[in-house]
């Protein structure tokens, strides 16, 4: 899948920032955040002399280095969350328009009571527009790019 990719600004050269369609191959996630797999277009030299087009591949952090490409559907993507993700804990809150608030099992706002999810079905719960994410306890941090994927990154 096509992909911006950020390039650094060069003060030496007087260049600003600039922007580079490369390929998404993969985006794991680790324990400092999301990781994109890159291949940007390059070339290489023949041993006959001549050159050809090749792909030089590098792991940038998203959403720092990189910016989707209009139009894009990312879901073929190899995305790859923390296999440790911890246990998630649902919490329903009476009326209104959160009528559920998805908690980290470790939230100190979370109920004593409330039944433990696992990843998939946390993930189906917050997809319910009734439905909040703990902003207190992180939960919101790390189910947002899986519910959103790519999508979730802004040029802000």
């Amino acid at each position: 899948m096509p992909v911006r990719v950020v390039l650094p600004a060069d003060p030496v050269l007087g260049h600003p920032e600039q922007e580079v369609v490369a390929r998404l191959w993969r985006r794991p996630q680790t324990e400092t955040g999301w990781v994109y797999l890159v291949g940007l277009p390059s070339y290489r030299d023949l041993e006959d002399g001549g050159v050809e087009a090749a792909e030089y591949r590098v792991w940038v952090r998203a959403p720092d280095h990189v910016r989707p490409v209009d139009g894009v559907d990312y879901d073929q993507v190899p995305t790859e969350p923390l296999p440790s993700a911890p246990p998630t804990s649902v919490v329903r809150e009476g009326r209104g328009p959160a009528r559920g608030v998805l908690h980290a099992s470790d939230c100190e706002e979370a109920p004593q009571d409330a039944p433990l999810l696992g990843v998939e079905q946390a993930l189906n719960v917050a997809e319910n527009p009734g439905t909040r994410l703990c902003t207190l306890c992180g939960c919101a941090q790390e189910l947002t790019p899986l519910l959103r994927g790519f999508d979730q990154i802004s040029d802000s």
